[in-house]
Order: structure tokens, then sequence, then C-alpha cells
């Protein structure tokens, strides 16, 4: 039975489906032609989607505004010994750091990302203490978690005053304020990942304003009907020489739609509402870039990040939702309403993707593989806006100031059997994913990208489960300022995917939905451009009970040197090993970087390969036009763990292969 095909969003070949993917509602002009205006990613009511997981008022709202009661909180917290014990851990955590001055005028901070082992790409374990005999961008990490703690603290002591009258914290937090407002200026501009000034990036500098804004809104509060502590020169000084300034320094970078931009501005938003400043407010919700684009055009028609990256899913939440709260809290939550409802699906979207076990595909670059839904802490930290079964549910018993200042009650039994969308055989076309599920099967299908952020060279590939066995994964990354990070992870070589001479996919592109049948569980997908003179199409079903994929990579520019012949093959990534016929030669050199004890053998043009992946054992079937080099190696996995891995070539300038995954 043919598959039915279906017309594809977008053209994929050539220029014309970058200048579409760029276009948004704007429209433009190309060869002469005028393409209308139309919205990339429409989302027709939001509110209603997900609607088993939404918990909704009496006016069929899904969203909330947040309560904040500081009085009850206090008597929360002197009544119930659990509170008042989680009081006495809070108190002790900030007076132990400020007992010391830890933020230095000198210290100059670095980027995260170099915080890392240089052997394995490992983040390093952060102390309070300055690390002796570094490197000064291992160094320069070391500030950064310094400086990112000393805002939290800050934040934390600003609750706490809030909440006992206790002075010291008021003056504590008040100080941690004026010493970023006195230096700020002096601190050196820092261009190399995006402008900043107080952290080595922006999205650190909006998240340290975000902590500031908050904690200056708590301290400008009179306590039991007192006149605030704080002066409206003080306050004037945090606000023109700290908020102000680093509001108007994120407009600098990140013009675009991108998961940091949402960070940005939501502490532009957040410096408006304290500020009172209108021109600010417009620019941070209505301007170029601003909430309201990011939601339209980066936030696919599924729900899912435009980057693609699933940890995005819940790292946008996180930008966007203390914007939501502190508007909701000054009456401003009406005028993003829309987006709110939008941001709450994003946050929901990966519970119809899940593994058996609960785990998310990896696409693009998350570091590591551990993301898993429902992520109750997500959902519990949001459910002050965005409540949910699940939400409410982790939430009741948790002790945070969120439960502090605003308990959660359950308005429904939870039930998380009857809560989860059921996950089914689905095409997420906008986001450029599908799943297929049957026979015990479950295939996570990522044909295509639709922006250059955070990808790699993974179009055409797959991660699959058989029952709860994880036969194949994406491993994700390492800290960005590993070598491992550009020098494997990314690169096809960690990706089930077609190469040729020993390539992967160059750059990045949406690729083309050729078919996808729910019924027949089956998708084709192509990449017409997946390096420069070479497509590359694949189709993934299940087939009486076997994971079954087909592959034709197509040498389609005859200039292409070599000009007779090109090695063409296949990368599979497994979750076990291989028994390898005992004719194999060891190579001196592996086929790509970072595999190591490759073996290799030759093949006719069909063979059978015993594996043993978690506890069962598989055939995984090999077919090629011709006779085949086979290649296994021991390979990265998600550190510190390692993997095998099969490299499968033939030569020629086309190749069509045939590769069944069969349980025995």
């Amino acid at each position: 039975m043919p598959h039915p095909r279906r017309k594809p969003p977008l053209p994929t070949a050539g220029l014309l489906p970058r200048v579409l993917m760029f276009a948004g509602t704007l429209g433009c002009v190309l060869a002469g032609v005028l393409l209308p205006a139309q919205e990339r990613f429409p989302k027709h009511s939001p509110e209603q989607a997900f609607g088993v997981v939404k918990v909704y008022d009496a006016q069929s709202s899904a969203l909330r505004t947040p309560a904040e009661d500081w009085s009850a909180a206090a008597d929360r917290v002197k009544e119930d010994p659990g509170w008042k014990s989680w009081l006495a851990e809070r108190k002790q955590d900030v007076d132990e750091w400020k007992t010391e001055p830890r933020d230095r005028a000198e210290y100059v901070a670095g980027w995260w990302h170099d915080f890392v082992d240089a052997d394995n790409g490992a983040f390093l374990t952060w102390t309070p203490n300055p690390p002796k005999g570094v490197t000064p961008k291992v160094f320069g990490g070391w500030v950064y978690g310094l400086r990112s703690r000393n805002g939290k603290m800050m934040l934390e002591a600003a609750r706490l005053w809030r909440l006992t009258g206790d002075r010291q914290y008021f003056d504590w937090a008040a100080s941690q304020l004026d010493f970023y407002a006195e230096n700020y200026a002096n601190w050196p501009l820092q261009t190399e990942k995006a402008t900043a000034r107080l952290m080595h990036q922006s999205l650190d500098d909006a998240t340290m304003l975000v902590s500031f804004v908050e904690a200056a809104r708590l301290l400008d509060t009179g306590l039991h009907g007192s006149p605030p502590l704080l002066t409206a020169e003080r306050r004037r000084l945090w606000i023109d020489k700290l908020f102000l300034p680093m509001a108007a320094l994120l407009d600098e970078s990140f013009k675009r739609v991108h998961n940091i931009a949402c960070w940005h501005r939501t502490a532009q938003g957040m410096v408006a509402i304290y500020a009172d400043d209108a021109s600010l407010w417009r620019r941070a919700i209505d301007g170029p870039f601003g909430v309201r684009q990011q939601v339209r055009e980066g936030i696919t028609s599924d729900y899912f990040w435009l980057e693609q990256s699933l940890g995005y899913n819940r790292y946008v939440v996180s930008a966007l939702l203390p914007l939501f709260e502190f508007a909701a809290l000054n009456g401003k939550l009406s005028e993003i309403r829309h987006e709110a409802a939008i941001v709450e699906n994003l946050m929901l979207a990966p519970l119809v993707i899940r593994f058996p076990d609960g785990r998310v595909p990896t696409p693009a670059d998350t570091t590591g593989i551990g993301q898993r839904v429902p992520d109750r802490a997500m959902l519990a930290a949001a459910r002050r806006v965005f409540p949910t079964t699940i939400g409410n549910a982790a939430d009741q018993t948790a002790r945070n100031w969120g439960t502090l200042l605003d308990p959660s009650v359950a308005s429904i039994q939870y039930v998380e059997s009857l809560s989860l969308p059921e996950v089914v055989s689905r095409s997420f076309e906008s986001s450029r994913f599908a799943l297929l599920k049957h026979d015990g099967w479950q295939v996570f299908f990522h044909y295509g990208q639709l922006d250059r952020s955070h990808a790699q060279e993974e179009a055409l590939s797959y991660e699959a489960y058989y029952h709860s066995t994880d036969v194949t994964h994406d491993a994700g990354t390492v800290g960005y300022g590993s070598p491992l990070h550009r020098g494997y992870y990314t690169k096809a070589a960690a990706h089930n995917v077609p190469v040729v001479d020993l390539q992967g996919q160059s750059g990045w592109d949406p690729g083309t939905l050729l078919a996808f049948d729910a019924a027949q569980p089956s998708i084709t997908a192509s990449q017409p451009n997946y390096r420069p003179g070479v497509s590359a199409e694949r189709t993934v079903s299940i087939e009486n009970g076997s994971l079954v994929e087909r592959t034709k990579i197509t040498v389609t520019d005859a200039s292409l040197q070599p000009a007779t012949s090109h090695r063409l093959g296949l990368i599979l990534n497994l979750q076990g090993s291989v028994e390898p016929p005992p004719d194999t030669v060891s190579l001196a050199e592996a086929p790509f970087a970072y595999w190591i004890d490759a073996r290799s053998w030759q093949s006719p043009a069909s063979t059978q390969i015993p594996a043993q992946i978690g506890g069962r054992s598989f055939q995984i079937a090999v077919e090629a036009p011709g006779p085949m080099r086979i290649v296994k190696a021991t390979v990265p996995d998600a550190p510190p763990a390692r993997r095998q891995a099969l490299y499968v070539e033939v030569t020629g300038r086309e190749a069509e292969f045939r590769v069944s995954w069969k349980p025995e």
C-alpha cells in the first residue's frame, strides 16, 4: 500500500526555504514574486490544548493569578514544625553566605561552559573557594558560579526580610544591590558570546537582573503598615545605575528569535514594571524580538521550541515564567495572556513524545539525556500561573517559597495514569519530528531543523525503544567549552545518520516530509541538500515486529570529486554490544574521531549481526547494493558512559541501504 502523500508546509530546495523560514509575518519578495505574509506557526485555542493535564477555573481559564500572603506565611512558620525547620535552613544558608564579602569588584565573570574537565568535558564541582592553578577560562567559569550564587542569596535574604522583618537581611540584600550598582559601569564590556558587562554573556546578565528586580520589589515594601525602609534616593540609584543600564545593554545582542532573547525580554519587562517605564514595557513586549514575536515565531504549532532541543522547552518556560508571575502580581498579566497560554503548552508538549520510561528524545544539543516527563519540579514551580493536576499534586507537600506564600490546592483527585496524554503515532510536521508507536516499538524520527541555533549533524536520525528497552538514543552533548562538543557530539558520528566520504549533514535544513502513515506506521522524509551535491532520503517503519529503516544516498552533482565513486555509508549507535564475525581486523585508525577499539570486516550485500541490548537479543540485518565494509567501535555516549557503534560502507555515486532491528 503506497504511503499517502501530503504537501510539505514549505519548499525545501535551494534558497527558497531559507527565505521563507525567516520571512515570518512580514512577507518578502523573491525573484520578483510577492510572497504573502502568513503566520509561520499558527496556534489555535491554546488554552484548550493538553486539557487532560490542566486545571481550569470557573471561567474556563487555564491561567491563574498567584497569591502572595506574607501574613499567613509568617503564621505557618511559627505554628508548623516542618515550616519552622525549613525557615531555619534558609536562614542558615544565607547567614553562612553573608559572613564575608563574596563577590569582588576585581572579579571578571567567565562562561559557565568553560568550567569543565579538559579530558572528558564533564562539569567540575564548584566550591566557594577560588580554585588554584587553573586556566583563566576555568577561573572565569568559577566567578560565574560565585556571582550567580550571590544573586540568588541576595534574593533569598530579601525574602527573609519580607517574611521575618529581621533588619539584617534587608541591610545585606540592599548592600549587594548597592555593590552592583556602584561597580556595574566599571566591569569590562564583554562581547565574545554576546554583549554583557556584569557577566560573560548577556543571558547571565539577564538572569541576574531578574533576581535584582525581584529582590528590589521585596525590599521596597513597608511591614505592618510602616513606610518602606528603602529610600526614594536609593531606589532611584538602583534603577538609574543598574536596572536601566542593564536593560538597555540587553538590546545589543540576540536580535532574533532565540531562547536567550526570552530571558532578555523577561528582565526588561520586569524592570519596566518596577520602574514604571511604559516605553521599556512596549519594547520588551511588542518591540522587534519582543515577547509576542518570540512566542509567535519561536514556538511551533505542535508547541515545541524551534531550536528543537527539548531542554529548551523547559528553559524558555523558565525564562518567561518570572515575567508572567511578576506581571500577574502587578495587574498586567491580561496584557500578555495569549502568550502565557501558549507558553504553558510549551511546558506540556514533551508529554506526548515520552518514551516508556519517561525519558524524552534528545534532538539538537541538549547536555545529557536525563530529561524525563512529567517534569514534576517544573510543573510544580509553574503551577501558581499554570495550574496542572500534576503540578498541584507535586507541590502539595513541598516546602518552598511558592507553597509558603500560595499553598497548592489540588482541585481534582490526581491519578497519573488518567492525567497524562496518550502517546500515539503522530507527525509533528511544524517541528520536523515524527513519532511511530506499534508492536512494542516506539521510534522518534528527527528529519530536519528549523534554525541553525543548536543544530547538530543529525537530520534523518532516529531514537528507538522496544518496550522498556532503550535500543538507540541520541547522546546529547557535553559542556560547550569541551572540545568533544564541536569535535564529536555535534558531528554525524554521534548519530544514526547517512554519511558521504565520512561526512554528515552540512549546515542545517528543514528537510521535506514526503509521507506519513500512522495506521501502517511509517514515515518518509528527505534532505535534498544534505551536503553540497548530495541528497539523502530515509523511510522509517515498523514491520512485522521489526524496526526498519531504508536510506537512499545520491551524489547529485556530477562534478563532485572523486568523479567515479564515493564512500557512502550509515552510522548506527546502539545501547548494547554486537557480535562481529571472527575474521575481523583491528584498525590502527578508526573512521571517526573519538572512536576506539575499532575492528573491521568485509561482508556480502546482505548480513545479520547479532546484538545484545538491555538484556534482549536482537538481529541487526543490513542490506546494501554490493559488498560492504563494516566497522565496529567503542564510542562516547552521554559522559562518562560509552557504547558501541557500527559503520556500514559501500562505494558508488548512489546507494540504498536497508537496516532492520529484529528482537528475538
